[in-house]
């Protein structure tokens, strides 16, 4: 389950960094077609480069978007990339879909860090796995992917494979860990809401 997890995200961020290379190459074919000496100055690239240098040595970096979540944001919305009606495979929707998984990985690292209530067993990472899908990321799922995640979530591992990875041995030790994990989670999270809600991409197709 846990590799599963690792091949979504890895998928996810691959369809960003295939795009930011894509723009990246197109704003440097742009850039030796207008001919842009290091002196001038460009809105859309921004050339940082050391003056002893000549122009095809230069060390130069485009800012031209996927810097930070706001900056390909705008830079989608100002080449027209994201399309709020139809499925394509823009940055923005991609990190909308990394955004809800996000969450689902808050909720169940936070639940996994709780105690158990008094004359009651902890609970087993697959149940709470399950609980916190169906909170959170389910009601974007089909059926048929609802049914595979709970496939999936038989065989998520013990909480001894959990204390092993954040390297504790106990669930007192865990939870001092993962509140840690959670709360930066958290506010890797409010920041992107604000910034996708900003723009409408909440529900990005």
């Amino acid at each position: 389950m846990v590799g599963i997890i690792s091949q979504e995200i890895e998928s996810k961020t691959s369809i960003i960094h295939d795009l930011a290379q894509k723009a990246e190459k197109e704003a440097e074919k742009e850039m030796k077609d207008r001919k842009i000496m290091p002196q001038q100055s460009d809105p859309v690239l921004m050339i940082s480069h050391d003056k002893s240098s000549n122009y095809s040595q230069m060390n130069h970096k485009l800012t031209f978007g996927y810097t930070s979540i706001r900056s390909m944001i705008k830079w989608e919305l100002d080449n027209s990339l994201v399309d709020f009606h139809k499925h394509t495979n823009s940055g923005c929707r991609t990190l909308l879909r990394l955004h809800r998984a996000l969450l689902w990985l808050q909720s169940f690292l936070e639940e996994l860090g709780k105690d158990a209530t008094e004359g009651e067993h902890l609970r087993s990472p697959s149940d709470l796995c399950k609980e916190t899908y169906q909170r959170t990321l389910a009601r974007h799922h089909t059926w048929w992917v609802r049914k595979a995640a709970e496939l999936a979530f038989l065989a998520m591992p013990e909480r001894s494979y959990f204390y092993q990875l954040v390297c504790v041995e106990t669930q007192a030790e865990a939870a001092v860990v993962l509140n840690r994990v959670v709360k930066a989670i958290e506010e890797v999270y409010e920041r992107n809401e604000v910034a996708l809600q900003e723009h409408g991409m909440l529900d990005l197709p």
